[in-house]
Parts: structure tokens; C-alpha cells; sequence
């Protein structure tokens, strides 16, 4: 209780209303929260001396080998929302630096697969291992309603936030401007 009590703000971004306090504390220790993972992120990306897409890349690769999926460099960089070009310089950063390989294609001659090597993703096991452990073991810990209350909880934010768009910010004018 300790947590959500230090949370409490003056309503930083949001409104410091009697009634609003519950979800007031949970807006702001999303925040808090997002902060934190912003800050490792940051962290991991300067202990691996990568960028954010070189991270982002090599996060889809790892995800892609443990599904048995083969990712083309088309497929990364329609998932990175990247142009061909930078895909291109993306993967022979990353092939230079030993995070990946490029491969003949099982069953398409012309095409080419990419994947990460062993040396990837024992790194990113090393770096990112015990945080995801930890991770882990907050969210076993819930009891199966209170997962599932968390889990409805956060997708209802991922959908508030993936509506967000240009016509929220044409209402907010519209509003300022009456």
C-alpha cells in the first residue's frame, strides 16, 4: 500500500479529484512503470552497444527462432516500419557485430532468411535474463482473478492508447477553441 500511497501526486497529469483517486494511483504508477522500462531499455541498449531498431530487430528475430517462423528481411522491416534501405544497413550492422546471419532460404532459392546467432541471444539472455525472471515472478505471484483483472486492465489502455489519433487532437482544438 506503501507504493501506491508515494504514487499519489497533485495530479501531475491527470485530474486531483476525491473520486478519481484510485485510478488516479494506477495512471501514475503505469507511468512510474513506463519510466522504469524506459531507463532499462536505455540501460540494455548502452551495455549492448545497440540503438533502439538494432534492439527492436533483434527482439523479433530471437521471438521468431523460438516459434520456428523464418523471418525475410522484407518481414523486418515491414515489422519495424523501416524503409529497404535501412533494413539493409540495419543487418549488416548487426551481422558485423555478430548479433545475426543471413541464410539461403529452405524452400525459395532467390530469398534469404535471417536469424540470430547463438551469441545473440546468450547476450540477451545475460543481459535481460534476471530482470525478465523477476518480471516473471511478480506477475505468478497474482492470484488467477487478480491476473485477470490486471490483464483486462492493460489491454483496455493498449486500446485507449493504439484509438489515440489525429481526430483526439482536432476534439481537444475544437474544445480549447470554444
Amino acid at each position: 500500500m506503501t507504493e501506491i500511497q508515494n504514487s499519489r501526486s497533485s495530479g501531475y497529469w491527470f485530474p486531483d479529484r476525491a473520486e478519481q483517486v484510485e485510478g488516479v494511483d494506477v495512471l501514475n504508477l503505469l507511468r512510474r512503470y513506463r519510466s522504469a522500462e524506459a531507463a532499462m531499455r536505455r540501460r540494455t541498449r548502452e551495455s549492448m552497444g545497440m540503438g533502439e531498431t538494432d534492439l527492436l530487430a533483434l527482439r523479433y528475430l530471437l521471438q521468431a527462432e523460438r516459434t520456428g517462423a523464418q523471418l525475410k528481411p522484407k518481414d523486418l522491416a515491414e515489422r519495424l516500419g523501416i524503409s529497404s534501405a535501412s533494413t539493409t544497413i540495419l543487418l549488416d550492422r548487426l551481422e558485423r557485430s555478430g548479433h545475426l546471419k543471413r541464410a539461403p532460404h529452405p524452400s525459395d532459392r532467390r530469398a534469404l532468411v535471417i536469424v540470430p546467432t547463438m551469441g545473440a541471444e546468450h547476450e540477451v539472455r545475460t543481459t535481460l535474463g534476471r530482470m525478465h525472471d523477476r518480471m516473471l515472478e511478480v506477475a505468478d505471484a497474482l492470484e488467477p482473478d487478480d491476473a485477470a483483472v490486471v490483464a483486462s486492465f492493460l489491454q483496455g489502455m493498449v486500446d485507449a492508447v493504439e484509438r489515440a489519433d489525429h481526430h483526439d487532437a482536432d476534439a481537444d482544438r475544437e474544445g480549447l477553441a470554444g
